[in-house]
C-alpha cells in the first residue's frame, strides 16, 4: 500500500508538496502496464489519421504579495487589474478550469473528445494559495472520475517551468520529481500512474550531449515513456531534417553523452506553426484530414498530427477556441466519431501501436539538432568529455550556425545571452543547495520531508523559472534577484 501524500494544508509554512516521498512516487510511476489501452474506444485499423492537441498552462510564482510573500502571478493580476493586460485575470482563470466543463459536455452529447493537459507546478500551487477550489475541482472531475479518464491525458513537466538547457543538470530530475509529487498530492497516486508523456517548458530541447543524456535519463528514471518535441529541434542522425512523413509518426530520440553512452526515449513531433492560433482554431484536425496511413515496422498505421499551445493566452484562445472546439467535435460526431480522422491522445496512440506490434525499436531514430556536427568530428566509441568540449569550442569559433543553447518554439530568443545576472545567481544557488544537502540526503533520505529542505528546494527551483528571462530586463529580473537573495540567506543559515 503506497503511503498517502500530504495536502497543502497539512504542511507547515504553506509549502507545496514537491519532495519527501521519492520512494513512493518512484514505485507508482515506474509501473509498466498500459494505461489507455484497456479503456480506449478507438480501433487502430479504423483510423486514417489522428490529431493530438495539448494545452499548456502556466503562471510564475513571484515575490509580490502585499508583504512581499510568494504569490502566483495570477493572484497579482487579480490584485492589480489596471496594469497592462491584468484585466484578463478572470478570463484566464476560466480558461484554466473550462476543460472540466467542456469534456463532460462533449461526452454527454455523444462526442468522443481528447485533450492533453500541461499545467506547471507554479500554477497548481497558485490555485491552492488562492483557494480556487472551483478550478481544482473542475480539473479533478475530468482527472479522477473514471467516466472521463479515456478522454483526458495529463503531461508531466518541469515543476517551476524551467527551460532544460540552462537548468543546472542536478536540478533537472528535482523539477521532474517535484511536479510528480505535487500532482499526486492534488489528484492522487492513481492519477499520477497514468502520466506517461512529458511536455518541456517552451518546447525547449537541450542539444549539448551531456545535458540531453541526463535529461532523457531523468525522464526514463521518473517513468516517462515519451516526450513532445518541436520539429526543428531535432535532426536525423546524418544531420538532415525530418522528412514530411517522419513528422507524423513516433521517432526515437537518441542521446549520446561525452563518454559515448547512449539512451533513448520516444518523441512525438510537434509541427511548426503559430501554436495558439492553430490549436484554438482546431487546425490540427484539418491537417490530419489531409494525412493518410503509413507503414511503420511492416504495419500500416495512422499518421498523427501533434500540437500544443498556451491554453489561456491571446484573444484567439480565449474567444475562438470554445466556438471551434465544439463545431469540430460535432462534425466528427456526425461523421461517425471513431473512424477516419479522429482525436487521439499521445499515450493512447503509442499503446495502440505497440498492441499492433509496432514499438520503439521500429521508430526512426533522431537526435537533437546540431549534434551530427559533433559526432562527425568525435568518434563516439572513443569519446571523452575533453574531446567533446574541444570540438564544441572549435565549432563555435568556425561555424556561425552552430550553437549549444538547444532549440525551442521561441527559437529567435536566446535563454542564455543577456541574462548573466539571472543565470550566474541561479547556478550559484543551485551549487550551494547541492553542497549542503546532497550528502545529507544520501545518508538520510527522510531529510527531504523537513520544512528547511523544502524551503531551500522551493527557492532553488523557483529561481529557474523561464519567465525571469522570457519577459526581459526590469521587474522580472528583479523578482529573480529577490528570490535568489532569500534562497541564499536561507542556505547560509542552514549550512
Amino acid at each position: 500500500m503506497t503511503a498517502a501524500l500530504p495536502t497543502l494544508d497539512a504542511l507547515r509554512f504553506g509549502l507545496p508538496t514537491i519532495c519527501g516521498w521519492e520512494a513512493e512516487i518512484t514505485s507508482v510511476v515506474t509501473e509498466d502496464q498500459p494505461v489507455f489501452l484497456p479503456i480506449t474506444n478507438l480501433r487502430l485499423d479504423e483510423i486514417t489519421a489522428g490529431f493530438a492537441c495539448a494545452l499548456h498552462m502556466h503562471q510564475p510564482t513571484i515575490p509580490a504579495g502585499q508583504n512581499g510573500e510568494l504569490i502566483c502571478h495570477l493572484q497579482y493580476m487579480f490584485e492589480h487589474p489596471h496594469d497592462g493586460d491584468n484585466h484578463n485575470a478572470g478570463v484566464f482563470a476560466w480558461c484554466y478550469s473550462r476543460m472540466g466543463e467542456f469534456i463532460p459536455q462533449l461526452v454527454h452529447e455523444g462526442c468522443n473528445p481528447r485533450i492533453m493537459l500541461d499545467y506547471s507546478g507554479n500554477l497548481l500551487w497558485g490555485f491552492q494559495q488562492m483557494q480556487r477550489h472551483d478550478i481544482l475541482d473542475a480539473l479533478k472531475r475530468i482527472t479522477c472520475d473514471p467516466q472521463y479518464q479515456p478522454y483526458v491525458e495529463w503531461l508531466g513537466t518541469m515543476w517551476s517551468h524551467a527551460v532544460v538547457p540552462s537548468t543546472p543538470i542536478p536540478d533537472i530530475k528535482l523539477h521532474i520529481q517535484a511536479w510528480q509529487h505535487h500532482f499526486a498530492a492534488i489528484f492522487g497516486y492513481e492519477a499520477l500512474r497514468r502520466v506517461k508523456g512529458f511536455s518541456p517548458p517552451e518546447m525547449h530541447l537541450p542539444n549539448h550531449p551531456d545535458t540531453l543524456y541526463e535529461y532523457i535519463k531523468a525522464l526514463r528514471e521518473c517513468g516517462y515513456r515519451w516526450l513532445l518535441v518541436q520539429e526543428h529541434s531535432v535532426e536525423n542522425l546524418d544531420g538532415s531534417g525530418l522528412s514530411q512523413e517522419q513528422k507524423y509518426i513516433p521517432n526515437r530520440l537518441v542521446a549520446r553523452n561525452s563518454q559515448g553512452e547512449t539512451i533513448s526515449i520516444t518523441a512525438l513531433i510537434k509541427t511548426q506553426g503559430s501554436d495558439t492560433k492553430l490549436v484554438a482554431q482546431m487546425q490540427p484536425y484539418f491537417e490530419a484530414k489531409g494525412r493518410g496511413k503509413q507503414t511503420l515496422g511492416g504495419v500500416t498505421v495512422p499518421s498523427l498530427v501533434s500540437q500544443i499551445a498556451d491554453g489561456e493566452n491571446g484573444g484567439v484562445m480565449m474567444n475562438e477556441y470554445p466556438r471551434d472546439l465544439f463545431r469540430v467535435y460535432y462534425d466528427i460526431r456526425e461523421a461517425g466519431g471513431r473512424t477516419g480522422t479522429v482525436p487521439i491522445n499521445g499515450s493512447e496512440y503509442l499503446e495502440l501501436l505497440e498492441a499492433a506490434g509496432v514499438g520503439p525499436d521500429q521508430y526512426p531514430p533522431c537526435q537533437a539538432v546540431q549534434q551530427h556536427k559533433i559526432w562527425q568530428r568525435v568518434n563516439p566509441e572513443h569519446a571523452t568529455a575533453a574531446a567533446v568540449e574541444q570540438t564544441i569550442a572549435e565549432l563555435q569559433q568556425t561555424d556561425p550556425h552552430f550553437h549549444m543553447e538547444g532549440a525551442s518554439w521561441t527559437n529567435h530568443l536566446s535563454w542564455v545571452r543577456g541574462y548573466e545576472e539571472v543565470l550566474e545567481p541561479m547556478n550559484r544557488l543551485s551549487a550551494a543547495f547541492h553542497q549542503i544537502y546532497d550528502a545529507r540526503v544520501q545518508q538520510d533520505p527522510t531529510l527531504t520531508r523537513s520544512p528547511d529542505y523544502q524551503q531551500a528546494l522551493l527557492h532553488n527551483l523557483l529561481l529557474q523559472t523561464s519567465c525571469f528571462r522570457y519577459w526581459g530586463q526590469g521587474s522580472w529580473t528583479n523578482y529573480a534577484q529577490e528570490i535568489y537573495r532569500r534562497g541564499w540567506d536561507l542556505l547560509q543559515r542552514l549550512g
